[in-house]
């Protein structure tokens, strides 16, 4: 089964981190995303921009486009992960890797109902 690991922090302390602190931080992240790989459990991953940039589509019809932030909530999503496991349990596990590699993120775990890998983008 796969599963979304959703990674959520607070915009203005990674906006605080000197260059340094963020490749340090990446660097940590992307030894993780090669294991994973390596182990043919990591699907799509992305690290999402400020969402100052964000907008939120929604309402009747063809909807209106709002400007972002686009939740009410204290940590704001910032990237995601798409791992396979045998359950909940085996995505759990990897979470804990991930706020090993950065313990001040919330990670939300769910099952992915429907998962097509799609087109792989240029760059």
């Amino acid at each position: 089964m796969y599963y979304a690991i959703l990674a959520y922090h607070e915009e203005g302390t990674v906006a605080s981190w000197t260059p340094e602190e963020d490749a340090a931080l990446m660097a940590d992240l992307l030894k993780l995303n090669d294991r994973l790989t390596d182990e043919g459990r990591l699907g799509p991953a992305a690290r999402l921009g400020a969402t100052a940039g964000a907008v939120t589509l929604r309402g009747p019809g063809a909807g209106t486009v709002i400007d972002g932030p686009f939740a009410e909530t204290k940590e704001q999503l910032l990237g995601f992960y798409v791992v396979q496991g045998e359950s909940i349990d085996a995505a759990v596990a990897i979470a804990r890797d991930l706020r090993q590699a950065n313990p001040t993120a919330v990670y939300e775990i769910r099952p992915v109902l429907l998962y097509k890998p799609g087109a792989v983008l240029p760059g």
